[in-house]
């Protein structure tokens, strides 16, 4: 099986340059939809890998993630997008090191066990090279896309 993992904030939603937590202030990035109807339909399997650094640092909990995520899986799956599973750091490394935070691969490294999920044909998404350090760490392709694109517009290397 092969797995699209996708970034969060700035990829599946607008990065707003500060720390989203809430649904109020979570929006989709342009032509989304679409975009992964298609790499559904082509077989991958989507999962979302996401520091959240916000938690240790105090700005919110684990428990407003989690609402988050659920809204965004619910208004996904709504639109025919399934998200096989959200993975996320909750720690932040002014405070500690930790090897789950990208670009450390052990939340893609998880998936890939959880899921028995073939690295060599799976392909990480995100907007800082970060997270495609921590696919290529892992043994999956990356690749960098501008924040906040329009997915129309992005071409796909797989």
């Amino acid at each position: 099986m092969k797995a699209l993992f996708l970034d969060r904030d700035g990829i599946i939603n607008k990065e707003r340059g500060d720390y989203t937590w809430l649904p109020e202030q979570f929006e989709f990035t342009q032509n989304l939809f679409p975009f992964l109807r298609k790499m559904q339909d082509e077989g991958y399997v989507l999962i979302v890998i996401t520091n959240q650094g916000g938690i240790e640092k105090g700005l919110y909990t684990k428990e407003d993630v989690d609402t988050l995520h659920n809204y965004m899986t619910k208004e996904l799956s709504e639109k025919g997008i399934e998200i096989l599973d959200v993975f996320y750091c909750p720690h932040h490394d002014i405070y500690e090191k930790c090897l789950c935070r990208k670009p450390g691969s052990l939340l893609i490294e998880k998936a890939l066990a959880a899921y028995n999920l073939d690295p060599e044909k799976s392909l990480m998404l995100g907007d800082r090279q970060r997270d495609v350090d921590s696919a290529l760490a892992a043994g999956v392709k990356g690749q960098v896309i501008p924040s906040n694109s329009d997915w129309n517009n992005v071409i796909i290397k797989i």
